[in-house]
């Protein structure tokens, strides 16, 4: 699974997900479609963000790609990439996927693959919606969302 969060709300914008394993995992083209996915969400249909994007990844092949690279550059994300074997520089991920398999995989009964593919639209609403997050003081990542909204 490769997703999109937001740092501002933790709110996971968009997800690839394959059960392909090691060697039909997530390819390039799935994080390409991730990124447009991810930036037409936010910012409704537009081939570049309003202001240079932060992408901020681990040094996966799917990411560091030339062509995934090239690809965010022309959307207008600014490609950075988390020092190898330092996974606390992508805290905010990291924490993410603790919870998620805290919170979701763990107390399901999940006999296969495909069992966890068809729950994860399930999960990731939940997570969005309802689950909340001590850096957003105990609110989801929705609830965060519109308390900002209704304040501007």
């Amino acid at each position: 699974m490769a997703f999109s969060l937001d740092c501002c709300d933790r709110e996971l914008m968009r997800y690839v997900a394959t059960t392909g394993g090691i060697t039909g995992g997530i390819t390039g083209e799935m994080v390409q479609d991730l990124l447009l996915e991810s930036l037409e969400y936010r910012f409704g249909q537009s081939e570049r963000g309003p202001h240079p994007l932060e992408w901020l990844t681990d040094n996966g092949s799917c990411y560091i790609a030339k062509e995934t690279r090239v690809f965010a550059s022309s959307l207008g994300f600014v490609v950075c990439t988390t020092p190898v074997r330092s996974p606390q520089s992508s805290g905010m991920a990291e924490a993410f996927v603790k919870t998620f398999k805290r919170d979701y995989v763990y107390l399901n009964n999940l006999p296969d693959a495909a069992t966890v593919m068809a729950r994860l639209p399930e999960w990731i609403g939940d997570y969005n919606c309802s689950h909340p997050h001590k850096g957003l003081k105990m609110k989801s990542p929705g609830e965060y969302r519109a308390e900002l909204a209704s304040n501007e």
